[in-house]
């Protein structure tokens, strides 16, 4: 038998659970994982921020407007805080000067500081490898798995249900009703939310809807031992080339985390580190920062999804009644997922924005599926 529901959400990562949790405090939602585990590809393999000054406009609206929801979330929502504090510095390399000034001008709280200055900040920073250097003291370190979980677990607090291993094999539109079709049972509901990440355009084609021409690209990351003595690396702001060659940041209390920043198109999949990948990230990092690797701990990789112009993808599709777009997060998912889960509540019950959402400059044709139509 088909099970009915108001709302069927594709994709149980940062931005399906968020959405859900948020909708399912009116709707009755059904959260569909073609996974095992919710979170398993992008969501649970992210080293998230919280930095304003981070990614397209769009993105930096959103995550601004997300800012209360982390340092103060609902009560019962978590034990333990969602943001812990960590600081960036931008480094510009020689011949980087330029992009620099660029990220200074755009940027909200980052300011210009003496190559000394970085210096005390990160001590083995190499002096040549520094022409000049930017601070982000607000920036943030963001417990995923708490920020995760704590949506998941208000979605059924909620009443809302999630299906795991239960990928979207077909789905139609018929008399203003979308049939969906899983591996674990057909369901139905008049809203159709694509939180598929990766496979997002998989999911439209499989709901006969045209892709949006969603790239996944692969970005990599390795553990390796931090810098000895108290306080050593631990206490090292998240550090990275205003080029976005590498960056590398504080992981646990003597690990450092590193990436070459790498961004390789690749086609959805359970993505897997690269050779060639972990060597370039180890080779930037020691040009940079005087600490010799002498062994990898472990190493992953995730894949971050890009719409055509790099901006996000929220709101209804043009073209097919009562699909709903909620894609192309990028490396931003997680910072903007309250700021996102926001602006689809507001755009699925017709609600006007919050004021966090107008405070923050946030404007839904920005974002609108439809620019790509």
């Amino acid at each position: 038998m088909v099970q009915n529901f108001d709302i069927i959400i594709v994709g149980a990562g940062i931005a399906g659970a968020s959405a859900a949790a948020v909708l399912a405090a009116d709707h009755r939602i059904l959260l569909l994982e073609r996974e095992e585990q919710a979170g398993y590809h992008s969501t649970g393999r992210s080293a998230a921020m919280y930095i304003v000054n981070y990614g397209p406009q769009d993105v930096r609206a959103l995550s601004l407007a997300g800012r209360d929801f982390f340092f103060g979330p609902p009560d019962g929502f978590t034990e333990h805080p969602l943001v812990s504090p960590r600081g960036v510095l931008m480094v510009a390399h020689p011949g980087q000067e330029a992009a620099l000034e660029a990220e200074l001008a755009a940027s909200v709280g980052m300011t210009a500081i003496s190559r000394e200055t970085a210096q005390e900040l990160v001590p083995l920073l190499r002096p040549e490898a520094i022409a000049a250097a930017g601070y982000e003291a607000d920036a943030q370190d963001i417990d995923v798995a708490a920020l995760h979980q704590g949506y998941l677990r208000l979605f059924r607090s909620r009443g809302g249900e999630l299906l795991l291993r239960a990928p979207v094999e077909a789905a139609e539109r018929n008399a203003g009703v979308w049939s969906v079709h899983t591996p674990e049972g057909s369901f139905s509901a008049p809203l159709l939310i694509n939180a598929a990440g990766a496979w997002a355009d998989t999911v439209a084609q499989r709901a006969g809807v045209r892709p949006l021409g969603i790239v996944p690209k692969r970005r990599t990351a390795l553990i390796i031992e931090g810098a000895p003595g108290e306080p050593g690396s631990a206490r090292w702001p998240l550090v990275a080339d205003c080029g976005e060659t590498w960056y590398c940041r504080p992981e646990a209390s003597t690990k450092l985390l590193l990436s070459p920043a790498d961004a390789t198109p690749t086609e959805p999949c359970d993505a897997r580190p690269e050779e060639l990948d972990i060597a370039l990230a180890v080779d930037r990092f020691q040009q940079a920062i005087d600490l010799p690797v002498r062994r990898i701990e472990h190493s992953w990789a995730g894949l971050r999804s890009f719409t055509p112009d790099g901006s996000l993808a929220i709101g209804p599709d043009p073209e097919v009644e009562g699909f709903f777009w909620l894609a192309g997060q990028g490396g931003y998912g997680i910072q903007t997922a309250p700021g996102a889960a926001a602006l689809v509540a507001s755009l699925v019950t017709g609600a006007p924005l919050s004021k966090a959402l107008l405070d923050a400059g946030v404007r839904p044709e920005v974002v609108s599926p439809a620019r790509f139509r």
